[in-house]
C-alpha cells in the first residue's frame, strides 16, 4: 500500500530525480527533504492564486529554485469550476497558456524569476469541492552571493482587478537598501516590540 509518506519518498528518490533531469536537461538536480512550500496544496471553494513568480533561493540549503512538478488530483473536473493553472509572458502582456487542473495531469517547468504563474480563476465547483494538487521543487547547487535572494513575486494581470502587493515590495526595498545587521537589528527590535505588548498588565494579572 503506498502512504503518502512513501509517495513523497519516492518524489525525491534517484530515479525520479533522473526521469525530471532527462525532461527538463538539467543535470544535477537537488531533492529538497524539508519540502519547503511543497507538498500538498489545497484552494477551497472561492480561493484563487494570483500570477506569481516563485522564490527562488532555499535559504536552508544555499540552493538555487530551478524546477516546479504540479500534480493535480480533481477527478471529474470541468473547466467552468475554475482554478486553471495560467502561464504568463515574462513582460506580463499576454496569458501563453492555460490548463484546467484535471485528475493526474502533471506540469513540469523552469523556475525563474520571470517564470509567472497561478490559478487566479477563483474555484468555483457547485459541490464546494476544493482543488487539490502536489507541488515539488527541485533545485541546483548554482547559488551565489551575487544573485539577488527574493520572496514570491505577485504581478498584476493587465485590464482585471489584480492589486499590488505592497507589503512585499517594500519588504524587498528595505531588503535592497539596509545593511543587513540593520535588518537583523529592526527584526529583533519589532520581535522585543511585539512580545512587551503581549505582556499582563500588572494591575490586570492580580
Amino acid at each position: 500500500m503506498i502512504t503518502p509518506r512513501s509517495l513523497f519518498y519516492s518524489f525525491n528518490s534517484r530515479p525520479f530525480i533522473k526521469l525530471i533531469e532527462n525532461i527538463t536537461g538539467i543535470r544535477g538536480l537537488i531533492p529538497d527533504p524539508y519540502f519547503s512550500g511543497a507538498g500538498f496544496h489545497e484552494v477551497k471553494n472561492g480561493g484563487h492564486l494570483s500570477i506569481h513568480a516563485d522564490f527562488n533561493h532555499h535559504k536552508m540549503m544555499n540552493v538555487e529554485r530551478r524546477i516546479n512538478v504540479l500534480i493535480y488530483l480533481n477527478k471529474d473536473w470541468k473547466p467552468e469550476y475554475g482554478g486553471q493553472i495560467e502561464l504568463w509572458d515574462t513582460a506580463m502582456t499576454r496569458r501563453a497558456q492555460s490548463h484546467d487542473p484535471i485528475f493526474n495531469r502533471c506540469l513540469i517547468f523552469n523556475t525563474t524569476s520571470d517564470s509567472m504563474h497561478g490559478n487566479p480563476q477563483v474555484v468555483n465547483h457547485p459541490d464546494g469541492v476544493s482543488r487539490k494538487s502536489i507541488a515539488l521543487y527541485y533545485y541546483t547547487a548554482t547559488w551565489d552571493d551575487l544573485k539577488r535572494s527574493h520572496t514570491t513575486q505577485f504581478k498584476v494581470r493587465p485590464g482585471t482587478e489584480d492589486r499590488t502587493d505592497w507589503k512585499i515590495k517594500l519588504r524587498e526595498l528595505k531588503s535592497d537598501l539596509l545593511p543587513p545587521f540593520v535588518i537583523r537589528n529592526l527584526g529583533k527590535a519589532k520581535r522585543q516590540l511585539t512580545g512587551a505588548k503581549q505582556l499582563p498588565n500588572p494591575v490586570d494579572a492580580e
